[in-house]
């Protein structure tokens, strides 16, 4: 008898296998292994220097994970939300952060030269960092309004979005801030480019872009300098390129497995910013050939998992969806190739952070968000999958 009840009870599984979950899982666990990766690593490259300004070893440890509590807690809000109150709300978003980016310009606090900061409590808030998610989102939603336009006509549809970037580049250029410019430029191509922008008008704009860049460059004796450093570091290993000739120093001495977890040499100030842009440079020094390649798995893991749900998204009609997965993918992706280029001395220095590993509450807390943006779009498309499957199921029954 009791031979019989597993056999009614397999059966009755096989008929109607267990629902499929209602998030995706496995992003969540690739976003929470690098930010405890990110703990890690940001507490072994911290200490030397945290030792020195504040006579506590732990202090930027403890300062991280505080941001942490505070990623993770706002991710479960932004959870909760409904991809239609990003779709209403863009605009509005769009100008609070256009204002968060004068604000920093008059009251801003300034580090190393650059106005970038708002204090706010515990953490100083980058209202930069705002400006990438928040660009973003109203594309996606722009792209949804006038998806037409923008792939019929060259000045209704291509120039208006370029229009608002501008505005950005312009406020983000007075801190002075290139990088996310950049990260925001190729970001919004990329967008453009999946919405269906005729090639021709990309082209020329994706060439008017790369211009403005170099002349950006040009204009600019300490940009000049990263630019001549990053080609020749060696030339002046004392000088303008003595920060990546340190960073080389370290990825030599990681080898095929590394020095052993906090046993790095560059990070004792050798290294300038190790806890911070150049974390990677650690990472690589203590962990080897093999923990890289592991990190950059999973970042790109992440990358993979936002393609797919965008994928998804369109598939199941969601566009706004689809065209902001898509637009967190191109931004976590190109940021990556940036920061680890800039490690290992492919592409001139630039600051910007690792994706949810280095040290950093604005970063730390947007990048979270954008996370949890993916799992909500997953999540919408999942039950519009469902309420389809069902609705088949009962006029299959009928």
């Amino acid at each position: 008898m009791v031979l019989g009840n597993v056999k009614h009870s397999i059966g009755t599984w096989l008929k109607h296998p267990a629902p499929e979950a209602l998030f995706d899982r496995q992003l969540v666990w690739i976003a929470l292994g690098l930010m405890l990766t990110g703990l890690v690593m940001v507490t072994s490259a911290s200490f030397p220097i945290s030792s020195r300004l504040t006579d506590q070893p732990f202090h930027f440890m403890f300062r991280h994970a505080l941001f942490l509590v505070i990623a993770v807690s706002a991710s479960s809000v932004v959870l909760c939300k409904p991809l239609d109150f990003w779709f209403r709300n863009s605009k509005y978003i769009v100008g609070i952060s256009v204002a968060l980016l004068v604000i920093v310009l008059v009251a801003g606090k300034s580090v190393n030269g650059a106005s970038r900061w708002i204090p706010v409590g515990p953490i100083n808030l980058q209202p930069a960092e705002i400006a990438k998610l928040s660009l973003f989102i109203f594309m996606s939603g722009y792209l949804v309004r006038k998806q037409d336009e923008v792939r019929q006509t060259f000045f209704g549809g291509f120039i208006k979005p370029i229009m608002v970037f501008t505005v950005f580049a312009g406020l983000l250029l007075l801190q002075p801030d290139l990088g996310t410019v950049v990260v925001m430029l190729v970001t919004l191509f990329g967008m453009l480019f999946i919405a269906g922008a005729k090639l021709t008008q990309f082209l020329a704009l994706m060439i008017a872009g790369i211009g403005a860049v170099v002349g950006l460059i040009l204009v600019e004796p300490y940009r000049m300098r990263r630019v001549t450093s990053f080609l020749d570091p060696w030339e002046d290993p004392f000088g303008s390129g003595y920060q990546l000739t340190q960073s080389l120093m370290a990825f030599g001495r990681g080898e095929w497995f590394g020095q052993g977890l906090g046993n790095s040499i560059q990070k004792l100030e050798y290294l300038p910013e190790a806890h911070t842009d150049f974390v990677f440079a650690v990472l690589a020094e203590e962990l080897g050939f093999v923990g890289v390649v592991l990190v950059l798995m999973l970042i790109f893991s992440l990358v993979l998992k936002a393609v797919y749900i965008g994928k998804r998204a369109f598939e199941e009609g969601e566009m706004f969806g689809g065209y902001l997965a898509f637009g967190i993918g191109i931004w976590f992706a190109f940021q990556t190739l940036v920061n680890v280029g800039a490690a290992a001395g492919i592409v001139p220095t630039k600051g910007l952070t690792l994706p949810l590993i280095s040290y950093g509450g604005s970063s730390l807390l947007l990048m979270s968000i954008a996370v949890s943006i993916l799992l909500r779009i997953d999540h919408e498309c999942r039950l519009k999958r469902g309420q389809k499957e069902l609705e088949q199921q009962i006029d299959e029954e009928k």
